[in-house]
């Protein structure tokens, strides 16, 4: 049995004392419960505080870091498109800086199996540098995906 890993990325336009930054970080709780209770979510990326903004991206300390399980892409784009998720991904530019290469990267794993933060960034870099393959790829590579196309994700 698979599953889907998800990485994405953000460098941060402030820190969490910062006002501009109260929506994002005053939100962080709401949001990871509501992925934690969802069908088909595994496990996401955490410190002992509950998330993972203190867990650095390597070569970038400004970088937050979105990692998680899901049982099937289907799962990941419910949690992404149908909860309040939605709200706080409509307000991304006033939280973090526009991307200027790919951030956001899914690959299947067998079931059971916990990415590493390496791992994952191993396989956005390989989406970066070789594009889509079965092992890196992004929502227009899965099919069973929808919702994306009319949001307009990463």
């Amino acid at each position: 049995m698979r599953h889907l890993a998800q990485l994405n990325i953000g460098r941060l336009l402030g820190g969490k004392d910062d006002p501009a930054m109260a929506g994002f970080f005053g939100n962080l709780d709401r949001i990871n419960a509501a992925a934690e209770r969802m069908p088909g979510f595994v496990w996401r990326l955490k410190d002992e505080s509950g998330n993972a903004t203190n867990i650095p991206w390597p070569g970038d300390a400004n970088m937050a870091v979105n990692l998680s399980v899901w049982e099937s892409v289907e799962a990941l784009e419910k949690f992404v498109w149908q909860t309040a998720h939605t709200r706080i991904y409509a307000r991304k530019g006033e939280f973090f800086e526009k991307p200027t290469a790919p951030h956001f990267v899914m690959w299947w794993i067998e079931a059971g199996h916990i990415p590493t933060l390496a791992e994952a960034k191993a396989r956005l870099d390989q989406l970066t540098e070789h594009g889509p393959s079965e092992e890196a790829f992004g929502w227009a590579e899965a099919p069973a995906a929808k919702l994306w196309q009319e949001k307009r994700c990463a």
